[in-house]
């Protein structure tokens, strides 16, 4: 065939015609076989580093944000869906009774929205530690000594005593 060109290691099928044994084209034919059943793909099982130099590439979602913007977006988020609820039931209240006091709902719709409120404001200065982080270059020792635990009295006290 002209323009087409095979690899040199690839076995050929013996010309039409070609006065080959029953044994020979036997040989041809495992040959073949064999050669379709090669892999044709490498995995390479080198170790992937931990860290490398390549940026942080940002997720889809919410966008990066610092902590302390994070912690007001969901403050406010919940505020206003606290806010609309509250609103809406009043409302509703309000339109169904046909006598209902706005002074006195308001008051009582009110004091749920001001103790979420509050919460939220003893939330946001009550903020669990920092993770810390301790990276050592050279060798550690860590002494694993037992522990003795002793925990008693109706407010309990616990002694931990090598």
């Amino acid at each position: 065939m002209k323009g087409f060109h095979m690899h040199p290691d690839t076995p050929q099928a013996p010309p039409a015609g070609a006065g080959l044994s029953e044994e020979q084209a036997e040989v041809a034919a495992r040959r073949l076989i064999t050669d379709a059943y090669r892999p044709t793909a490498y995995r390479d099982d080198t170790p992937v580093p931990a860290h490398g130099d390549t940026p942080a590439v940002a997720q889809p979602g919410r966008p990066p944000m610092s902590q302390g913007a994070t912690d007001a977006s969901v403050l406010l988020l919940a505020g206003g869906a606290t806010t609309v609820m509250v609103g809406g039931t009043a409302g509703v209240l309000m339109y169904v009774s046909q006598f209902a006091d706005p002074l006195v709902c308001g008051l009582a719709f009110g004091a749920p929205t001001a103790l979420v409120l509050a919460l939220a404001r003893l939330a946001q200065r009550a903020k669990p530690a920092p993770d810390i982080h301790h990276h050592y270059q050279g060798p550690v020792h860590q002494d694993r000594r037992t522990l003795h635990s002793r925990t008693n009295g109706v407010w309990a006290k616990t002694h931990n005593q090598p």
